[in-house]
């Protein structure tokens, strides 16, 4: 089944999965006839394009022969399903499908899916010490744990350990197909939104001790391996940095998350407590582990905005909900605190935090509101000098009204739409003042 592809991923792919066809059909035919089990007599797998990635992945996590049948039937269902059909006939004697060869049927899907059975079939047969070798493959020191590549699903509870799906993840997938990896959306099932700006450093207005802590933050990503490494800190530090970004609204804290992903060369998730959050009980750690397991095998910066709603103080316990929201507390604590790569925590209120996570944070930076010079720096970066109209002063503005950088940014936006709609090319003072006065609203002030 060759496929005359030229692209260097789909090659790899295609050679190895006709490999695993021929390997199933005489694994088939050694179980009927009874002649042997496992691959001992299987043919050899195939020498892939080098720069392929599957070529990449076999030999960066030293994959087997073992392994690389197991990795290339979790593919089948992916990129040839029909080649599973054969496991669906029946065993005459019984009137129902072979024990032997596992599988499920899934919910939209017509054909087969392996699970740890069929795999077990595929490179042990009746094999015990090869059943038992296969076994170390889904162990969470494997390689393919360490990296999320491919896992093997929990069983419903009472039934054996390899009848749960094989799963190959999104990520692997995507990247074996294309040599890209895969960004996974937003959605229920990926609470996480990966976050980036058009603006950079420039743009970013802070005192210079507060640039200079978010500066340390960003030594940690740069250089934090080789300090655990080269310096031996590795004995005696956790990987992974917690670092928590607070002061009041629109004063840089989500910009900054977003430039130091930026500079490190690292994708930033903000989390979406909303879809995070909930009132079911075991939902919340549910929700939140679906982004700490994909994360822990990328260079991910997680990035929790509003952070108090989620992480807030934990109660005395008086019901059994106070209880769960502790227990979701000390579940959350714990999956950050293990978490290798970087966690960002924003708050606008410090004091909201739980008390527990002050010994966790490697670093605390606190982002004040502007002063008079940092805000007539944000209004002339955001203004365009020839949008600017005759009557307005904006050194007057910036020393009149402590505003934070978010903040004025939305009155100019006001002020911009209005004149678009009066189809004016500049803002004017009166347009301006109108802006202010809603945004100071927003805080109980007034002009």
């Amino acid at each position: 089944m060759s496929n005359g592809a030229e692209d260097p991923h789909v090659q790899a792919l295609g050679a190895e999965l006709d490999w695993l066809e021929r390997v199933l059909a005489l694994r088939l035919e050694q179980h009927f006839q009874q002649t042997g089990a496992g691959l001992a007599d299987a043919p050899p797998p195939p020498a892939l394009p080098a720069d392929s990635a599957l070529a990449r992945l076999i030999d960066a996590l030293g994959l087997g022969l073992m392994e690389r049948a197991v990795l290339a039937l979790a593919l089948l269902p992916h990129l040839r399903p029909a080649a599973l059909d054969l496991l669906f006939m029946r065993n005459q004697n019984l009137e129902r499908g072979f024990t032997e060869f596992g599988g499920i049927k899934a919910v939209n899907h017509g054909g087969f899916l392996p699970t740890g059975e069929t795999a077990a079939f595929l490179v042990a047969g009746e094999d015990l010490p090869a059943r038992v070798a296969l076994l170390a493959l889904f162990d969470a020191e494997h390689a393919f744990a360490q990296h999320g590549d491919l896992k093997l699903d929990t069983p419903p509870p009472g039934e054996p350990q390899l009848a749960g799906a094989l799963r190959v993840s999104a990520e692997a997938l995507q990247r074996l197909s294309t040599g890209v990896w895969h960004k996974p959306d937003f959605s229920a099932q990926f609470p996480a939104k990966l976050i980036t700006s058009p603006l950079g450093w420039d743009d970013l207005v802070l005192a210079p001790e507060v640039m200079d802590e978010v500066q340390q933050v960003l030594a940690w990503p740069r250089l934090g391996q080789q300090l655990m490494r080269d310096w031996g800190l590795a004995r005696s530090l956790k990987p992974g940095y917690r670092t928590l970004f607070h002061g009041p609204p629109g004063t840089g804290k989500t910009l900054t998350a977003t430039l130091i992903g930026q500079a490190a060369a690292l994708d930033v998730y903000r989390i979406d407590l909303s879809m995070v959050v909930s009132k079911y009980i075991g939902e919340t750690e549910k929700n939140l582990a679906q982004v700490f397991d994909q994360a822990e095998h990328r260079d991910w910066i997680l990035f929790f905005d509003e952070a108090d709603a989620l992480f807030g103080k934990r109660s005395s316990a008086g019901s059994a909900n106070d209880h769960h929201a502790n227990q979701e507390i000390a579940y959350l604590l714990q999956r950050i605190e293990d978490f290798p790569g970087m966690v960002i925590l924003a708050s606008n209120l410090r004091g909201n935090l739980d008390e527990a996570f002050s010994r966790r944070f490697q670093s605390m930076v606190y982002f004040p509101m502007p002063d008079p010079a940092e805000r007539l720096k944000l209004w002339r970066g955001m203004l365009p000098p020839d949008r600017i109209g005759p009557d307005i002063d904006v050194r007057k503005l910036a020393e009149a009204y402590a505003l934070s950088g978010g903040a004025i940014a939305n009155v100019i936006r006001h002020a911009a739409l209005a004149a678009a709609r009066r189809d004016q090319q500049q803002l004017n003072l009166i347009d301006l003042r109108t802006g202010l006065a809603k945004e100071l609203r927003k805080e109980g002030r007034t002009l």
